[in-house]
């Protein structure tokens, strides 16, 4: 009997496995695929004050990100985890830019107030053969 609850218990186990590393498999390309598609990406939460700080310079900007708000979609978490992989950092908002991770909202603020985060747009205008100003 104990032989046969240990073999149910790594059977269950090991389809708990294929299914979180299939998880990870769709997150990972969800993010990769997003960020490689748009030029301008935040992953954001709806609720929270540090996100809503980030598009809110996009917003003074005039320029129109494609937001991804994890708490909004049931893979919201596994999406973070992967970001978290991907670039040693689990908190929100993450901001990319031309397929670059500019940081966070404190990051984002400072690119802002420095002047770098308007040269990363239009470096991201100019290589797209965009002159004008557009939504990215």
């Amino acid at each position: 009997m104990k032989t046969a609850a240990a073999g149910w218990l790594f059977a269950g186990c090991l389809v708990a496995s294929i299914i979180f590393s299939r998880a990870d498999d769709s997150a990972s390309a969800f993010v990769k695929t997003t960020i490689a598609s748009n030029p301008l990406v935040i992953f954001s939460k709806s609720y929270c004050p540090y996100c809503k700080r980030a598009k809110n310079v996009f917003k003074e900007l005039k320029e129109t990100p494609y937001v991804v708000e994890l708490d909004l979609r049931d893979d919201g978490g596994s999406i973070q985890e992967e970001i978290g992989k991907m670039h040693g950092v689990w908190t929100v908002p993450q901001v990319f830019i031309g397929g670059q991770r500019l940081g966070g909202s404190d990051d984002t603020v400072a690119a802002y107030s420095s002047g770098k985060l308007q040269k990363m747009l239009d470096d991201l205008k100019k290589s797209s053969g965009e002159s004008e100003n557009y939504d990215l």
